[in-house]
């Protein structure tokens, strides 16, 4: 039986690749960021002594998911850019902002935050510090960033999907 391999009949891994990854990784995001951290809040658990263990944690895992995933895009978006001639070039801008992103939280702002939130002095009342409200806010400002370039990157792959 013969077998024609030509480059018309082959189909790229790479654009499912990056749609299931872009909808795990911003769906991830939104959860984490609009139902766990909230629920927590809520419950307490930030006047609690073991919630910046607690959170370092969650952060921790989470933030390397969110590597992988930025790793996943970027190599994904440079692989389509390679082999598509109708590829918009800014999507690797967009998978290079996306990992940007996610090196600034993994390795600045989750760290600075757990150590903001660390008690050295018992005596000392449990106040939230001025340093925590402002690295919270470089947090929801790069998520924010994170889940508009995503859903850009998300609906130009989806739209290259469907021209296929």
């Amino acid at each position: 039986m013969n077998t024609l391999t030509t480059g018309a009949f082959k189909r790229s891994i790479w654009q499912p690749a990056i749609l299931l990854t872009l909808g795990f990784w911003l769906s991830a995001s939104v959860i984490l960021d609009w139902v766990i951290m909230p629920t927590l809040y809520l419950s307490g658990m930030m006047n609690g002594a073991s919630f910046t263990t607690a959170g370092y944690a969650i952060f921790w895992n989470f933030n390397r998911i969110e590597l992988l995933s930025a790793a996943i895009v970027l190599t994904g978006v440079l692989a389509l850019s390679k082999t598509k001639h109708n590829w918009h070039p800014n999507t690797i801008v967009f998978a290079i902002i996306l990992l940007t992103v996610s090196l600034l939280e993994t390795y600045f702002l989750t760290p600075n935050m757990c150590a903001a939130g660390i008690h050295l002095n018992m005596f000392e009342t449990s106040t939230i510090p001025a340093t925590m409200n402002l690295l919270h806010g470089g947090y929801w400002v790069l998520d924010a960033v994170k889940l508009v370039t995503g859903g850009i990157l998300l609906s130009q792959c989806w739209r290259m999907q469907a021209e296929e």
